[in-house]
């Protein structure tokens, strides 16, 4: 019996059928949006791989529901199609001749609001390999810790704090204005020994 919440009596989360799913994507299409932006470096490949996450969650869905952390699970579809993807050849871009006849101005100020904000890490991001770019954005978007990260990956947490350290070096290096102290920031070593 669902309430009126959409959760199951007796468990909490949403229920394994669409209208479960539907209020769970309300919920968190906006974070899983943005966690994709970030991965990709561009909106339309953020939206498109939130598209085909959502897709390859939603064919499981009665089984995903049922499960202990969606979310985690969910994270994980996203960043092994994300990784998927950068391993093609192609990379799935076409371009258009046809530009849209009308554009909504609200939309596009939005946009722009998050493109000035996101848009430097955006763009140091999109400099790192994939693998290391995955490992930063379920670090710091997610807060995973180390060994989270390991298992979302399926790798070993060596490699993912060899990674976590190198993607923040190479981050803070692009991100850092010209002059900045070097000592003013952590070091990646004191980072990561709080991340352990």
């Amino acid at each position: 019996m669902t309430t009126a919440s959409g959760e199951h009596e007796g468990r909490s989360g949403p229920s394994p059928d669409e209208s479960g799913f539907r209020q769970w994507v309300a919920l968190r299409s906006r974070g899983l949006r943005r966690k994709a932006y970030l991965l990709c470096g561009d909106w339309h490949a953020a939206d498109d791989l939130v598209q085909d996450t959502l897709i390859a969650v939603y064919t499981s869905w009665p089984r995903v529901a049922r499960g202990h952390n969606i979310d985690a699970y969910v994270s994980r579809v996203l960043v092994h199609k994300f990784i998927d993807d950068k391993r093609r050849p192609w990379r799935r871009q076409v371009v258009t001749p046809d530009v849209p006849e009308r554009s909504d101005p609200q939309a596009a100020a939005a946009l722009d609001d998050v493109e000035r904000k996101d848009g430097p890490l955006a763009q140091a991001l999109s400099t790192l390999p994939a693998q290391q770019r995955a490992v930063i954005v379920l670090r710091y978007t997610d807060d995973l810790t180390v060994d989270e990260i390991a298992r979302v990956l399926d790798l070993p947490s060596g490699t993912v704090k060899s990674r976590l350290s190198r993607g923040v070096d190479a981050l803070r290096a692009q991100l850092e204005p010209p002059g900045a102290e070097a000592g003013s920031h952590p070091t990646s070593e004191t980072t990561m020994e709080r991340q352990s």
